[in-house]
């Protein structure tokens, strides 16, 4: 760490994940500064620049690494990309965050992490088990709120991909790169929500699994059915997740029911309750939860390198999460050539 007491951080990836990640370092001013950031975009840097104030900009990573006496990254580029950059940065010894999932399959990051020997030490941002709604919920578990947990549903319903009056999917407006994913939905949305029920619930793994895509104007998965099981004590874990429902809204909310001996225990978008023994309600701002986990994720990496608390989403914890994606492709034996539209 340099001599001012606060770590000098290089952003890689000025996209769209950046506008939230940035925010976030500059609420750590106390202890972190944002002293670059890299983008081959002109108009992608021209914009953080904007907005926010960093001192240079590069066109390359390697530019960076090489100029600047950085203390960590923040890798905020797109996934396919994610394994060279780790690469790069933990060469230079620097300590690393890394927007999810860390490579595009488990067998790449497990080759990945096998393959680092730097002194720098690895987080993936994974941050929806940070949103403030999880963390109450997670205390109401820990709590006894819902006793004994019997079953667990889990949904994600949206009309994104149903064309409107123009054609146009809304799910394909807001993020273009959906059309070309190879794995979309799972890997790119559920895991998140693997990933976070993984915090409540403790490790599971995959019974069951189908896939399937709605329209042509993508080339993987938009639909999901998987049933989990709790390696603990057999409970079921089901989810459904469909991202051309009619009737449901554009922008998906989750809906989470964890039914249990002494309660059921439900968020419902932003609301949070609590029905049995003991009755609970409370509701969350949506924009603030949204930011609030970024803002929590890069929180935690800084407390986790100051020695304050134990990494939550290590590479040793998230291959766990990978593990549950990877399975259910398998599973699925999902093709969308095979099972034409």
């Amino acid at each position: 760490m340099m001599g001012t007491g606060r770590r000098r951080i290089g952003i890689v990836g000025a996209g769209w994940v950046s506008a939230y990640h940035l925010p976030a370092w500059m609420r750590q001013s106390e202890r972190a500064e944002v002293v670059a950031i890299v983008d081959p975009s002109p108009s992608a840097i021209e914009a953080r620049l904007a907005a926010f104030d960093i001192a240079r900009n590069y066109a390359s990573v390697q530019a960076m690494l090489d100029a600047e006496q950085l203390d960590a990254v923040d890798i905020c580029a797109p996934r396919e990309f994610h394994v060279e950059l780790v690469r790069l940065a933990a060469a230079k010894d620097l300590d690393i965050i890394c927007q999810k999932p860390l490579a595009p399959s488990y067998g790449e990051a497990v080759d990945l992490l096998a393959s680092l020997s730097g002194r720098g030490r690895l987080m993936i941002h994974e941050n929806w088990r940070f949103r403030a709604y999880y963390r109450r919920l997670k205390a109401w578990l820990d709590e006894g709120l819902a006793g004994e947990i019997r079953q667990v549903q889990f949904e994600f319903l949206s009309s994104g991909m149903i064309a409107d009056a123009e054609g146009k999917r809304p799910a394909l407006v807001r993020q273009p790169f959906f059309r070309t994913q190879q794995r979309l939905l799972v890997m790119e949305v559920m895991i998140h929500h693997l990933d976070t029920l993984r915090y409540l619930l403790g490790e599971m793994e995959v019974v069951n699994a189908r896939l399937e895509r709605s329209n042509r104007d993508i080339v993987a998965e938009d639909v999901a059915s998987v049933v989990l099981r709790r390696t603990s004590d057999g409970v079921l874990v089901t989810i459904n997740a469909n991202l051309a429902v009619h009737g449901a809204p554009p922008s998906p909310r989750d809906h989470l029911r964890i039914f249990g001996t002494r309660g059921t225990l439900e968020l419902n978008g932003n609301l949070l309750s609590a029905e049995g023994a003991r009755q609970r309600r409370e509701s969350f701002d949506p924009d603030e939860t949204y930011q609030g986990a970024y803002d929590a994720t890069i929180a935690h990496f800084l407390d986790s390198l100051d020695g304050k608390v134990a990494m939550e989403t290590s590479p040793g914890d998230n291959i766990k999460t990978l593990a549950l994606v990877e399975d259910i492709y398998r599973l699925s034996r999902f093709d969308p050539e095979r099972n034409p539209l």
